[in-house]
Formats: structure tokens, sequence, C-alpha cells
């Protein structure tokens, strides 16, 4: 996907104000707009207007585009890594697939997505926007519950009309069993109301941080469990640390590497708890000194196994 660069498109530079910017709108709105413009392409160099003047005129998107877009390059091959908008504190419901049908996928892939709980009480105009964010929390947070203080970014114009970021620390009560997409809502921290009304609300959406060991899916997690080959062959029962604990583990007797071993409800421990998978790894002992050289000859003569006509290769 080709990275846009809207302050080019727009002409303008990374450091204009918001009145620049609508200034901008107007010039390259008058040159292009089908209705008027004898350009070749016009029509699709106005819908590059539209769409950069939709980004870079709302405060909350320029912020997270300048945040992702700094070391890009207008044309460069493009991919917003996991978690871009992560600790970015948004106002309202994002963006309909309605507003976004007629702007790129680069604009879609950014900002089409709805990212959380959105305004739920638009219609009453004096109570405060409910605010979203999403967040990044450990495995071990939701075996566990925790208590977190999270840092979040709200985007804020100056009084020259330049987007600037500033951060608020928030203290987080996380509830055990939560689990990823799951939205946490804090009753009156969003924003204030007017003439005295409720604040809105502030609507937490839940993504995990990879972790070295485990594999979260939905609610169910998948590790990988080394075993020796005897205990592959022969069967074997092992004790191996969990999210949650130890638990002894039975192995089958000829068991393959990638056989699947299910603990029911030892995943995610939500209401309805997920499972936990471990997949079976065998792992061959080294053969560096002589005896263990002779071993190895040894089943090499006495099994006379060979796993490629197995498979046919």
């Amino acid at each position: 996907m080709e990275f846009k660069d809207y302050y080019q498109a727009l002409g303008v530079s990374r450091d204009a104000s918001a009145e620049d910017i609508k200034k901008a709108f107007r010039r390259m709105a008058r040159k292009y707009h089908p209705d008027v413009s004898k350009i070749e392409n016009a029509e699709q160099k106005m819908q590059e207007v539209n769409e950069a003047y939709a980004v870079l005129s709302d405060p909350e998107k320029r912020a997270a585009y300048d945040q992702l877009g700094r070391d890009y390059q207008s044309g460069k091959e493009f991919r917003p890594p996991p978690g871009w908008n992560t600790g970015f504190e948004f106002t309202g419901p994002g963006n309909s697939g309605a507003q976004t049908a007629d702007f790129s996928d680069f604009f879609a892939e950014l900002f089409g997505k709805q990212m959380g709980a959105g305004a739920r009480h638009a219609h009453r105009r004096t109570r405060g926007e409910d605010h979203h964010a999403r967040i990044m929390l450990e495995l071990e947070d939701t075996y566990q519950g925790a208590s977190r203080n999270l840092t979040l970014r709200v985007p804020r114009m100056d009084d020259r009309g330049h987007t600037l970021l500033v951060e608020h620390e928030i203290k987080v009560r996380i509830p055990k069993g939560v689990h990823e997409g799951q939205v946490i809502r804090l009753a009156g921290q969003g924003a204030p109301g007017s003439a005295g009304a409720a604040a809105g609300d502030l609507f937490l959406e839940v993504h995990f941080n990879p972790h070295s060991r485990y594999r979260i899916d939905k609610k169910d997690i998948y590790a990988a469990l080394p075993i020796t080959p005897w205990e592959a062959a022969l069967g074997a029962t092992v004790e191996i640390a969990v999210p949650d604990g130890q638990v002894e583990v039975r192995i089958p007797e000829n068991s393959q590497a990638g056989r699947k071993l299910r603990l029911k409800g030892r995943g995610i421990p939500a209401a309805t708890p997920g499972d936990l998978y471990l997949v079976l790894e065998v792992v061959l002992p080294p053969a560096t000194t002589p005896k263990e050289k002779e071993i190895y000859q040894m089943m090499a003569k006495e099994l006379a196994f060979n796993p490629r006509q197995i498979q046919g290769v």
C-alpha cells in the first residue's frame, strides 16, 4: 500500500496552522473542482484533496497521522505497524464505511475502522462527549487482574492553530478475565459536559502485548511444549508452568511433533473461559560425545526407521 503525503496534497508544510490548511483546501478546491476545472484528472485530484483535508483539518486524525507518518515518504510501500494507534484518546465513534468509501485504502486502513465504543449519547447536547482509546496489556493481567497507570495522549489545538499532544495519566483496574477486543468503560472520564451536565465516558479497547511464550487467539492460548524423543514415543507425564500456575500434562505414547494437547478451561479466564493448547515440539539430544554417537548409531541400526517413506518423499 502506498503512503499518502497529505501535506504534499494540500501544498502546505508539516507545521502549517489550522487556518493555513483551511486556506490551502479552498485554493485547491477552486483549482480542481470537477464542475469548474479543465485540468485532466481533476475529479481524482479533488478526491485526494478532500481526503487530505479530512485528516489534516481534524486535530485527532492529524496528530495520529503525524505520529505514524514522520518516518515515511510519499510513494514508499507502507503498512501501519501493529498497535500504531495505542494510547491515542479519540472522541466520537470514528468513521463509518459510508464516510470512508470515497477515500483511498490508505485512509481506510488508518481511520476507517471503529476504534472504540463511540459517543452513545450524542443526541444529548449538553453531555460531554465519550472518548475512546486502545490500550496494551500483558497476558498475566487477565489471569490475575491488576491495577495499571496508563498514559494517554489527547490532541489539542494551541492558540496558533497547531495540533499538540497532551499526555495525561489514568489509573485503571483491569478485571480478571478481560479478553482481546473487550472494552472497559470508565464512567465520567471522557470530555466534560457543558453548563454543569455530566461528563462523557472513556472506553478503553483491550489488546495484549506479544508474549515470549504464549500466542493469544481470542480466548484461547497456544504454547509450544518441548519434549524428548522417548517422551514422545513412550508417553510420559510432565509438570509445566502455565499462566495460572503449575499443571501435570500427560503425553500420549507415539506422539508426533505438532500434536496439540488441549487443556480445557485453562485459557483466558472469562465468563466462558478459553482453552490452553500445548503444541508438542520434539527436541533431539545432541550427538557430540562418543557415547551419544554410539546410541544414535544403535538406533539407526535397530529401528531402521525412514520418515521419508512414510510421507512419500
